[in-house]
């Protein structure tokens, strides 16, 4: 059994560690790094540009950038062909404009994504590449086509550096609850679906999720998103260990939760890293986001559940042999992600993580994690198991559900 508060001891070994990682971070690095983040161009800005410059049958298109119920009024005024026009001469642009019917950008995006294949089987053969730079490429247009096939409905793309990624599964116009899968680092194009492990990936995460929320009620109508439209941190470094990345990828995810169609509840998992970039953005999620759950947390951001400035629930995971639990939870100089989340003075309601094993496993079919994120994802709360040492989630979910009876 996982204990969640550790010992005065033990608290400030890790206050220790995490000034020693500090010190370590800022001299090799400087503050510069852990202060600063270098803008980059990407493909999909030159899309962006390109739309800003261009016309539908003489009449100028809006701003990219405009509030999504504009864009979408935009897309409403436009004939079918007319849309299918913009998809195939702005793929980047449509495939991830916020605001655009959900089945145009999946068009535009497998436009996108043949495009970005076809540059890529080019860069297999290109002799100024190294040979592992021939081999990434081929990786890259391999993993473009299977993602460009029919069936697949990809949200987001931008093939930018390591790139990024949104798939939908499930019909995401119909869905009367949707759930948004949030991964941590190493989360790129190549990590976006794994053969092996699969259920350490997005897509095997929200596959896993979509097919538990369906059991548990095979007559809900949901919608699960694999979402990595947010650059990521490589590995633990500084990055990880900041909130950079994580303050953009909030934006990021603002965006998308907003311009989602109608107005179905939302619930978020956010895994590892992911929290840190739910953490960011509860403040400024509209309140059609009900839920909030972390799993393998390295922290909010935050003290406290309240300091969220969310009227989400808020839930936290983790099992008993995730390494996350051996990481300072604190923050000092930028560094550092705030108070463990499964800690009883957080203030979240901890789940049960039963038969989940190590940091990648709470996706894994069987696990009451998953189970616990179905229920949720569906709005079955009261069937939520909660962590035993938990008293105060179990009076919650026995508070709602009498609320409900009444």
């Amino acid at each position: 059994m996982t204990s969640f508060d550790s010992s005065p001891q033990l608290n400030a070994w890790r206050a220790l560690l995490a000034l020693a990682v500090v010190f370590v971070m800022l001299a090799t690095t400087g503050w510069t790094a852990v202060r600063n983040n270098a803008g980059e161009s990407s493909p999909l800005e030159a899309a962006l540009s390109a739309w800003e410059r261009g016309n539908i049958d003489g009449h100028a298109l809006p701003d990219p950038d405009a509030p999504a119920a504009r864009l979408t009024h935009f897309f409403a005024s436009l004939d079918k062909q007319q849309r299918n026009r913009l998809a195939s001469r702005y793929p980047l642009a449509v495939g991830n404009m916020n605001g655009a019917p959900i089945e145009l950008r999946y068009r535009a995006n497998r436009i996108a994504l043949a495009q970005a294949r076809k540059i890529e089987r080019e860069r297999m053969h290109d002799e100024r590449l190294s040979p592992v730079g021939q081999q990434e490429a081929e990786r890259r247009m391999k993993r473009f086509g299977v993602m460009m096939r029919p069936q697949r409905q990809v949200l987001a793309f931008d093939p930018m550096g390591a790139g990024r990624m949104a798939e939908v599964f499930g019909d995401l116009d119909k869905a009367r609850r949707v759930s948004v899968v949030v991964p941590g680092v190493d989360t790129n194009v190549l990590t976006f679906e794994r053969t092996f492990r699969k259920y350490s990936a997005p897509v095997g995460m929200a596959k896993a999720l979509y097919r538990e929320e369906r059991s548990v009620n095979p007559r809900a109508r949901t919608a699960v998103i694999a979402w990595a439209d947010y650059t990521a941190p490589a590995g633990i470094g500084v990055d990880a260990a900041t909130s950079m990345r994580a303050e953009s990828g909030a934006v990021r995810l603002d965006s998308m939760v907003r311009a989602l169609p109608g107005h179905s509840p939302v619930a978020l998992y956010c895994h590892s890293y992911g929290s840190v970039v739910c953490g960011v953005a509860a403040r400024t999620l509209p309140q059609r986001v009900t839920d909030i759950a972390v799993a393998g947390s390295p922290g909010m951001r935050a003290d406290r559940a309240s300091q969220l400035g969310t009227t989400a629930r808020v839930w936290a995971a983790r099992d008993s042999d995730d390494w996350i639990q051996d990481v300072p939870y604190m923050e000092v100089g930028g560094l550092g992600h705030g108070a463990d989340p499964v800690s009883g003075g957080f203030g979240a309601r901890v789940l049960s993580a039963a038969g989940a094993r190590g940091h990648t496993g709470y996706f894994e079919p069987g696990t009451e994690s998953l189970r616990n994120f179905a229920e949720i994802g569906t709005g079955a709360y009261h069937g939520v198991r909660c962590a035993s040492a938990d008293d105060a989630c179990r009076k919650n979910i026995s508070g709602e559900a009498a609320a409900r009876r009444a």
